[in-house]
């Protein structure tokens, strides 16, 4: 592992958790964090830019990827291919910068085996009540819809264990400045230290 080159993190919550928020405000915050960007075989839609929405690539391209075993994780979602290539998360990390991958708690466990070294984070909503308000959006989907929005984020919340932190969304300002401070803190650590500051540490105590 080259200990100058940024971070992975997995980040991963039930749909009304507030991550996405979360992530594009730390994005706004700190320009050494980017958000990894998949590939997909579904057509482009108005307004999406290649290479910042997703990387566009026809079936045959998709299939070539997989058979070189690029992919950490991929799926077919309604006849389109989605997945998270090795080499494209690899390239940003050699750059420096700290990357997050966006994925539910199946695609973590897949990641992981192949990048042990990835950092983790789930975040979670303050309660199942204020879950359910977020869930519900605008007060304008039957009972039945909501309930099974529900039933859907508690089977994602009950993997947050399987991850190293775990942040609760409550107050949207505290739930930011402590997923900042665990990439602060990960940039610390001793090896990262040694190959941004090297010279400087052989300085110090030569």
């Amino acid at each position: 592992m080259n200990h100058s080159s940024g971070t992975l993190y997995i980040v991963s919550a039930p749909s009304g958790a507030g991550k996405t928020s979360l992530v594009t405000a730390l994005i706004k915050d700190d320009p050494r964090v980017r958000v990894s960007v998949s590939h997909t075989t579904r057509s482009m839609r108005p307004g999406e830019v290649h290479g910042v929405n997703y990387h566009f690539v026809i079936h045959e391209q998709f299939k070539t990827l997989i058979a070189q075993g690029d992919f950490l994780e991929h799926a077919e979602v309604f006849g389109n291919f989605y997945g998270t290539s090795r080499s494209a998360l690899q390239e940003t990390l050699d750059q420096g910068f700290d990357l997050i991958l966006e994925i539910d708690w199946q695609g973590a466990q897949q990641v992981r085996k192949l990048m042990p070294e990835a950092r983790s984070i789930f975040i979670l909503p303050p309660s199942q009540e204020a879950l359910r308000q977020r869930l519900d959006g605008r007060g304008q989907d039957s009972e039945e819809i909501i309930a099974g929005r529900m039933k859907e984020a508690v089977s994602e919340m009950v993997h947050y264990d399987e991850y190293e932190y775990v942040i609760i969304n409550d107050d949207f300002g505290v739930a930011l400045e402590e997923m900042k401070a665990v990439f602060a803190s990960n940039r610390l650590l001793l090896k990262k230290q040694q190959a941004r500051h090297g010279e400087l540490l052989k300085q110090l105590i030569g």
